[in-house]
């Protein structure tokens, strides 16, 4: 597929015009490429790990969820135009989707994470300018039945801060680096939220607000949006795409 025909698709079917970001990140085609699309990889991050693995691969199309440019482009030095020159000297194109890919309702990671618990969202959650980015979900599990559910669905050890009720009935799932949205989740009359990574202060709010918080991981979290965004392509178009795992523990 010509690189703009798809780079055009996906704008559209992420709405990456409408749905809103923070101040400096950009969506869309980050990184020209070659004319045709063949094959695709998609990630978590466009890291230096990663680009190097889209060389060796080889693939014509890296499309991820953190890009290259959060504001500061300049200067294009050291390890910044290594990842720079890698995607240039082999033409591979980059595309970055950040907030419109956890907010997307088919391939979006709250939403997909939501399916790989078992669950069916039944409302929003986490609001970001007027967009809402999070799910939330009605269970009747107990809190260790659940965290077991997130443990088997991303394969990692998730933190639990067990400050709520012990039977979960009302969840708020914001992957990432959620850990600020802990009292907007009470609030939200939630008793447990789910998200990837937050600062050492939340175990105290979480705590005395007596609401489960349960952090699996900035990077788990958020595997799943880039790896259902792949296999839609995959199925759509009959592209052949690949999933570079680069796993922080974070």
């Amino acid at each position: 597929m010509n690189l703009r025909t798809l780079t055009g698709y996906l704008d559209d079917y992420l709405s990456i015009r409408s749905i809103p970001d923070y101040k400096g990140a950009y969506n869309g085609l980050q990184v020209d490429g070659p004319e045709e699309v063949n094959s695709i990889a998609v990630a978590v991050d466009a890291c230096l790990y990663t680009i190097e693995r889209s060389i060796s691969l080889p693939v014509d199309l890296l499309i991820v969820h953190h890009g290259l440019f959060w504001g500061a482009t300049a200067p294009v030095t050291e390890t910044y135009y290594r990842r720079v020159a890698g995607l240039i000297k082999n033409n591979i194109g980059l595309y970055s989707s950040h907030l419109p890919l956890d907010a997307h309702p088919e391939v979006g990671n709250n939403q997909v994470l939501a399916r790989k618990l078992g669950l069916t969202p039944s409302g929003t959650f986490g609001d970001f300018e007027g967009v809402p980015i999070g799910v939330t979900v009605s269970t009747e599990l107990t809190r260790d039945a659940f965290v077991d559910r997130v443990r088997e669905a991303l394969g990692i050890e998730p933190l639990v801060i067990a400050a709520g009720p012990s039977e979960v009935r009302s969840v708020g799932l914001l992957t990432g680096g959620g850990g600020s949205w802990i009292d907007r989740a009470k609030m939200a009359g939630l008793d447990t939220y789910l998200t990837g990574e937050g600062a050492h202060h939340t175990f105290f709010e979480a705590e005395e607000r007596g609401i489960n918080v349960i952090y699996a991981g900035h990077y788990a979290t958020e595997t799943v949006g880039v790896r259902a965004l792949g296999d839609h392509l995959a199925s759509r178009f009959g592209f052949r795409v690949v999933f570079i795992d680069h796993p922080t523990g974070l």
